[in-house]
């Protein structure tokens, strides 16, 4: 009789769900979850039935539950290197204590440390790799390989999702110490088709979404202004069988990366219905926050699909190495 296993993750960093939402999707359990933003947690809270916890600098490690998986979109910050090699040379046990101390990948680290989940996942800028002259990404690939675990990334491309050009880097790792073998994740395969953004549009929208006439002229002397400057800022207009430019936190400001056009009139900027869309989520995804906090949120949010793949993925592994395991 074959038992499935039902994994028990946490979600950290997690703004408004859109990891636990792709997890949950796949039947994974969600057992403790932190957010630091107050309408982020607003928004959870209205479609999960639970307030996250708050800022997990202030949680103690101990008083997180055991778990199988740590999620988390962490957010990227630069790593300090100054004085490592003399705290080494005192003799301290821990080398990522120091080099990650003060960033919140610290506890990340020290919770995968403490708390020995089965595997992870991790959710980041694409620039990750790069940030810090690659210093960053350096420190995050030396701590996991001290904490024992075997670790996969990919740079994925949300386009085959979504109708969003949106590249982000996926940290995928699982406990060495538990599995004791090599073995191979396989990142998602690429869809064949590109969504289009008429997939995504209402059909009807109100007025206040559609560009004034003032407004509407100030986008185009803005990006002539910058294009006689020899560089590419300025609008971007999407039609109903092109994608979008990524959607970004900033687009509650102008919404001038992604304007719909309209034939013989002014564009439109997307609704935040839209924007859930254009992150995947479904149109049971309540929002329940102004226009501002709305657009914030799904701008830093995930694409749901890419990560339920992900996520199915990773179940498939976490399932063939427990049944080696036996």
């Amino acid at each position: 009789m074959n038992h499935q296993k039902v994994y028990k993750f946490i979600d950290l960093f997690a703004g408004i769900g859109g990891i636990r939402l792709a997890f949950e999707s796949v039947g994974y359990s969600c057992i403790f979850s932190s957010e630091i933003d107050i309408y982020a947690r607003k928004t959870y809270a209205a479609n999960f039935s639970e307030t996250p916890y708050g800022d997990i600098t202030q949680i103690a490690t101990e008083a997180i539950p055991d778990h199988d998986v740590l999620c988390a979109g962490f957010p990227c910050q630069p790593f300090s290197l100054a004085g490592v090699s003399k705290k080494l040379s005192l003799g301290h046990d821990h080398g990522f204590r120091d080099k990650t101390q003060g960033t919140l990948f610290f506890n990340v680290a020290d919770i995968l440390e403490k708390k020995r989940p089965c595997a992870f996942f991790l959710e980041n800028v694409k620039n990750l790799l790069s940030h810090d002259k690659g210093n960053t990404f350096r420190v995050i690939e030396e701590t996991l390989m001290e904490l024992d675990y075997i670790y996969f990334y990919s740079i994925i491309d949300a386009k085959y999702y979504v109708p969003q050009h949106r590249e982000r880097i996926y940290i995928v790792g699982f406990d060495r110490k538990r599995f004791h073998k090599d073995f191979f994740f396989h990142f998602p395969a690429r869809h064949a088709s590109l969504p289009k953004v008429s997939s995504i549009l209402e059909t009807e929208v109100e007025e206040k979404y559609i560009l004034t006439d003032h407004q509407w002229q100030w986008q185009r002397n803005h990006a002539e202004k910058h294009k006689l400057k020899g560089n590419g800022f300025g609008y971007g207009l999407v039609y109903p069988d092109s994608q979008t430019r990524t959607l970004s936190a900033r687009y509650y400001k102008d919404g001038a990366e992604i304007l719909v056009a309209r034939e013989n009139a002014n564009p439109r900027r997307l609704t935040p219905r839209e924007c859930a869309r254009l992150m995947g989520f479904p149109d049971t995804f309540q929002i329940t926050v102004s226009n501002t906090q709305a657009y914030r949120q799904f701008g830093n949010s995930v694409v749901v699909p890419l990560i339920y793949d992900i996520a199915q993925s990773m179940k498939e592994t976490l399932d063939t190495l427990y049944a080696g395991n036996r």
